[in-house]
């Protein structure tokens, strides 16, 4: 518990000492004065807990003890942190340097941080919660939508098992998403750019899940859901999703995911229905190999201009393999297709109608330690019409990307 007390501590101390510098502060610019108080305690409170942690004997676990002395209720709480630097370089060199159709490696001709967290985990017997403020140009491009207080938000959620006897839990917040086998953390691909189907799904989900375990091998997770990656609702009916996730073996895992919900908003007023299935696969058949493989298709209702109700597909298909050659150096590989004939999710920047492109992707890693993955990957894209732009602003079919990325989790 020292832990915690020294956060309270520090953050007292701070803010008294940035209070007594506020008439220099008042000579900085203004996202960088007292007045934005808001941005200091964040700042503030994540400080404190990372030198609360150094002085915890530089150890993650800040707190692990019992909760209110009773035995049968061990409680825990850590610390994670995680930084991801990138360059991307885009060949077809955009004027603003912000890279086409893409919310991860978002910026061209750069150095720069696609996502930094620190990560607070509370665990107990029948409670947990988790707190992850988030930083980079990930952030920046995929919560572009969100209010401003919310745009920072990797996950925030609080979960509690409802029955002592059963491992069924209901966590409500900002969920990480079930769909796709990749996530936002580069870490844990295969690859370290993110395929056309993660960038295409919800990354995070806002609303509640109840986690069943059915048996050994399988467990359900059902939501319910504020609609397709939002936290702020955009309309009256929430949406529901779920997972089936299925471990035959140690080194197998099938998932099936489901979401339905109502997409029509402001900027989309002519949107009904949104009805979406994913299925992928995650396989290690031996320590040198791993493989993966997605496929996913969606349906959007739609308004049409005769009043009638169109039926918009979208659908993608993705593998991807990696092989170590031993516990340092390996080399990964995908190949994808995704096509959005309707412009559902993707509209062309071009006047092209319909989005539709192929990727093939090389990627060297280096495993510098445990904690520390550098890696360099080429990447080209094809499309059957001219959904993108060339450096001298024509629209082309083709595109090439290389993109190096040093990620540290701690």
């Amino acid at each position: 518990m020292q832990a915690v007390l020294l956060t309270c501590l520090l953050y007292d101390q701070w803010l008294l000492f940035l209070q007594a510098l506020n008439p220099c502060l008042q000579l900085l610019p203004v996202c960088l004065t007292i007045d934005n108080m808001n941005y200091y305690r964040i700042i503030l409170v994540i400080a404190a807990f990372i030198l609360a942690a150094i002085k915890a004997r530089s150890q993650t676990v800040l707190y692990n003890g019992l909760l209110n002395g009773d035995t049968s209720q061990p409680a825990r709480l850590t610390l994670e942190g995680y930084v991801d630097a990138y360059f991307a370089f885009d060949g077809n060199q955009p004027k603003t340097s912000d890279r086409l159709y893409v919310v991860s490696n978002s910026r061209h001709n750069e150095i720069n941080i696609n996502l930094a967290y620190i990560s607070l985990k509370y665990t107990a017997a029948r409670f947990r919660a988790t707190l992850t403020p988030g930083f980079g140009t990930y952030m920046n491009a995929n919560y572009a939508a969100e209010k401003v207080t919310l745009r920072n938000l990797v996950e925030a959620n609080i979960g509690f098992k409802p029955f002592a006897g059963k491992n069924i839990w209901v966590d409500v917040g900002v969920l990480p998403s079930p769909y796709t086998y990749e996530s936002a953390i580069s870490f844990d691909q295969l690859l370290y750019s993110r395929s056309m189907a993660a960038e295409n799904v919800p990354y995070y989900l806002t609303g509640a899940r109840v986690s069943v375990p059915l048996t050994a091998k399988l467990t359900a997770n059902l939501y319910l859901l504020n609609g397709w990656q939002v936290i702020n609702d955009i309309n009256n009916p929430l949406g529901f999703g779920s997972n089936l996730e299925y471990k035959p073996t140690g080194n197998l895992a099938l998932d099936w995911n489901v979401y339905a919900g109502n997409e029509g908003s402001e900027t989309h007023p002519d949107f009904k229905n949104r009805y979406f299935t994913d299925i992928y696969a995650n396989w290690q058949p031996g320590e040198k190999i791993s493989l993966s493989a997605d496929v996913y298709g969606g349906i959007q209702q739609r308004h049409l201009a005769d009043h009638s109700l169109g039926k918009d597909k979208w659908w993608q298909a993705n593998a991807a393999v990696k092989y170590a050659f031993n516990k340092v150096h390996s080399l990964s590989a995908r190949a994808e297709y995704f096509s959005d004939p309707h412009d559902v999710l993707l509209q062309p920047v071009t006047n092209v109608t319909g989005f539709s492109t192929y990727s093939e992707s090389l990627c060297y890693n280096l495993n510098i330690d445990q904690h520390v993955l550098f890696r360099v990957e080429g990447r080209y894209f094809q499309s059957p019409g001219s959904v993108y732009v060339s450096a001298d602003q024509h629209p082309v079919k083709n595109n090439f990307l290389i993109v190096a990325g040093l990620t540290a989790r701690f």
